[in-house]
């Protein structure tokens, strides 16, 4: 019996035997195992790499970091060049992009091709993270378990969301930051409909951790230091201090990627980007791959064995030394970062943030205790809130960032000073960057999903399924009686448009412009078309209008049909009463 006989003969079954309701019960637990189980199988390939890579980097007292993040690069870029012959795509934007304008199908091949080239990349020493790899991944499996059991595009959206949840709740074990992270990123609904499948594929997904990985957990750490109330006006700061650093990233990883597109070649990057990021390991080695382990030696106060050995050991003994060098990591984080996916490199960018947030909640706290003044701050404290603080302000995710870190510290202690941080970081950085690194470029095409449900449907409609075509094509030399009698006399519609030999588009004709002319056959041989014709109100270009910018173009406009240019042609027109139609069924399907 062939594979399609047998899904077709299980579909049948589960339409006589399980709701709808409960089927996408039993799928989300699914997809939270398999979620589960790829973030578990991505970590352990990762670290295998490095653990077999860690003796020849403490052997030659770090000369390799030049060479290892090279190799891990080469090694990407012949892996896309003669295996996958697809660039590495941004995990993120790219599932943003499935969503909004695929209906959620995502390729096979991104089931697997993220566990190959995320662990070469961060193994070798890449300054990414492996979350957005996770995700990646783990949405390919829900998107194609959802193509091969026929589920619909608002389902698959949701299962999709599931991954997302499982993978976070499996690296992370937070499974209600998880579930918060598919909300405010993927945009869901946070109704009782999606709320359940969520909390099943986060719950699954971290069972699986357990079961694989045991009680082990990234950040080994209890909450000692308890929130102070006159600690708030520093952790004031060190929203203020986030906040920026939040808008320095966001603009560092603009420049450096548009600074990389001017190298003519992926080799060119890859060579540059390489040596850019070995250099940097040499003098900062905290930079080398994901930093989790940078993250635990500051949360555990021993931040000599955070900054590993570099060129300025002689200085230790100087707290200020110790300082810069954390400003340093604070400063060449985001830089590292964007160096590796300019060169070619696989990652995510939310696990590079908590490095960055921790070094600069580490240095705030340093600063405060160190100015003579007589003020003495939890710098663990201060280390876990930047974390937060960096999250809130470069993914515009708040309470991801603080359900994540009360989650890691296994309680809410520091929900206070969490929500303080978190939110004078989201409000600055929101106040100057509109779009995270996430959903810029596809707001630039409208193609972003956000909760605002007339802006997601206009999204997820398609310019191509309202264009009509049944129009009779004029041309300006036509005299008015062709007109009459090749256009007018077999047109069910009331409009003409008028084009050249090439099919520009040279204006338009409403039978209202001829009524009154029409009958008068002493002008049938003397009027040509082009005395009547005249310029649209607006014109739709196919290349680069959305829908939201057709819908502002009818509104302005107050006209009823428009045309629309396609490679400088003429191709039809769109009708505002079948636009606001097709509007409407999108509504019922978005929110039913």
């Amino acid at each position: 019996m062939s594979k399609q006989s047998l899904i077709k003969r299980f579909l049948i079954w589960r339409y006589k035997h399980i709701s709808q309701k409960n089927f996408v019960f039993l799928l989300s637990i699914l997809i939270g195992l398999l979620a589960g189980l790829t973030a578990v199988v991505l970590k352990n390939i990762t670290f295998t790499i490095q653990v077999l890579l860690e003796e020849g980097i403490i052997s030659s007292k770090n000369q390799l970091y030049f060479i290892l993040p090279f190799l891990g690069l080469l090694l990407v870029y012949l892996f896309t060049k003669y295996i996958s012959k697809k660039p590495v795509e941004h995990a993120i934007p790219s599932i943003l992009y499935s969503l909004s304008k695929k209906g959620g199908i995502i390729l096979r091949s991104k089931i697997y091709f993220p566990l190959i080239t995320a662990p070469l990349t961060v193994g070798f020493g890449g300054s990414v993270g492996l979350l957005g790899p996770a995700v990646a991944s783990g949405s390919a499996i829900s998107s194609n378990l959802g193509k091969l059991l026929h589920i619909d595009r608002k389902t698959r959206t949701l299962l999709i969301g599931c991954a997302a949840a499982g993978a976070i709740s499996s690296i992370f074990k937070s499974p209600i930051a998880a579930i918060i992270f598919a909300v405010e990123v993927f945009s869901l609904d946070l109704t009782f409909a999606s709320l359940l499948p969520l909390l099943l594929a986060s719950v699954s997904s971290v069972l699986t951790s357990y079961f694989f990985l045991g009680d082990d957990v990234l950040f080994n750490f209890n909450i000692i230091d308890k929130f102070k109330i006159q600690d708030t006006l520093f952790y004031i700061a060190l929203g203020i201090g986030t906040g920026f650093a939040s808008i320095y990233f966001t603009k560092m990883y603009y420049a450096i990627t548009k600074l990389f597109t001017q190298c003519k070649t992926r080799l060119q990057r890859l060579i540059i980007g390489g040596f850019t990021i070995g250099a940097m390991l040499y003098f900062i080695p905290p930079l080398y791959g994901e930093g989790f382990g940078f993250i635990n030696d500051l949360l555990s106060g021993n931040h000599l064995n955070a900054l590993g050995a570099t060129p300025f050991d002689s200085f230790n003994d100087n707290i200020w030394v110790i300082i810069a060098l954390l400003v340093g990591i604070t400063i060449f984080k985001a830089i590292a970062m964007t160096a590796t996916f300019a060169a070619g490199g696989s990652g995510g960018i939310f696990i590079p943030t908590m490095v960055m947030g921790s070094a600069l909640g580490n240095v705030v706290a340093k600063i405060i205790n160190n100015l003579g003044f007589g003020f003495q701050v939890s710098e663990t404290n201060f280390t876990l809130i930047g974390m937060a603080g960096l999250i809130a302000g470069v993914i515009h995710a708040p309470l991801t960032a603080i359900f994540l870190i009360a989650e890691i510290t296994g309680g809410y202690e520091l929900f206070v000073p969490l929500m303080i941080t978190v939110a004078i970081s989201f409000i600055i950085t929101k106040s100057v960057i509109e779009h995270t690194i996430y959903t810029r470029e596809l707001a630039e095409k409208g193609a972003l999903l956000t909760h605002d449900k007339d802006k997601s449907v206009l999204t997820l409609m398609k310019l191509d399924t309202v264009i009509e075509k049944n129009f009779i094509i004029l041309h300006p030399e036509m005299t008015l009686g062709e007109m009459v009698h090749q256009g007018v006399s077999k047109s069910t519609r009331n409009l003409f448009p008028v084009t050249d030999s090439k099919n520009k588009l040279e204006g338009i004709i409403l039978i209202d412009d001829i009524r009154s002319f029409m009958f008068d056959q002493s002008l049938y041989d003397t009027m040509l078309v082009r005395d009547y014709m005249h310029r649209a109100p607006e014109y739709i270009i196919y290349e680069t209008d959305t829908m939201q910018s057709v819908m502002t173009k009818f509104q302005n406009s107050s006209a009823w049909n428009l045309p629309v240019i396609k490679n400088d042609s003429y191709y039809g027109f769109v009708s505002k009463s079948k636009l606001l139609t097709a509007y409407r069924r999108q509504l019922i399907n978005f929110t039913s």
